[in-house]
């Protein structure tokens, strides 16, 4: 009896952990995507991109320790002084908490400011939420590496 009870649990329990797993793994990816379309919207200074990306309540501590609404962050972006190129995030790690989503990783930029090209390095976590059928950042914080 306790055979068969175990088997049972198996065979209907098995399917929903890997159901699970594989919507985690789609989540992940469709994360993943959108860090990286952030990237880019950043490079392309592309307010449009950027904006479908942040929930409207988004609050961005930005690499130099300002507190930014979405409205303050895309008029950031788009009235920046310095250009960005290249902006890389790597080392990303996702975890997933039902709805909610933290990722944490590195990023790189090159910059050039005042016709002064430099490196911008930081360490980054940002918060999402999935609301309806897309992931939306709530909260996101960056803080620069210093060597």
């Amino acid at each position: 009896m306790k055979f068969i009870c175990t088997a049972l649990a198996v065979c209907f329990l098995f399917p929903l952990a890997e159901a699970q797993s594989t919507n985690d793994a789609a989540a992940r990816s469709n994360i993943l995507a959108l860090e990286h379309a952030w990237d880019q919207g950043l490079e392309r200074e592309d307010v449009k991109a950027l904006s479908a990306i942040f929930d409207n309540s988004v609050l961005i501590i930005d690499y130099d320790g300002k507190l930014l609404t979405k409205p303050e962050y895309l008029a950031r972006v788009k009235l920046n002084t310095a250009r960005l190129h290249g902006v890389v995030a790597s080392d990303m790690s996702v975890q997933l908490f039902g709805n909610v989503a933290i990722v944490v990783g590195v990023y790189r930029a090159s910059v050039i400011e005042g016709g002064k090209p430099y490196t911008r390095r930081g360490r980054f976590s940002d918060t999402w939420v999935m609301e309806g059928s897309n992931w939306m950042c709530i909260a996101a914080i960056a803080t620069p590496i210093l060597r």
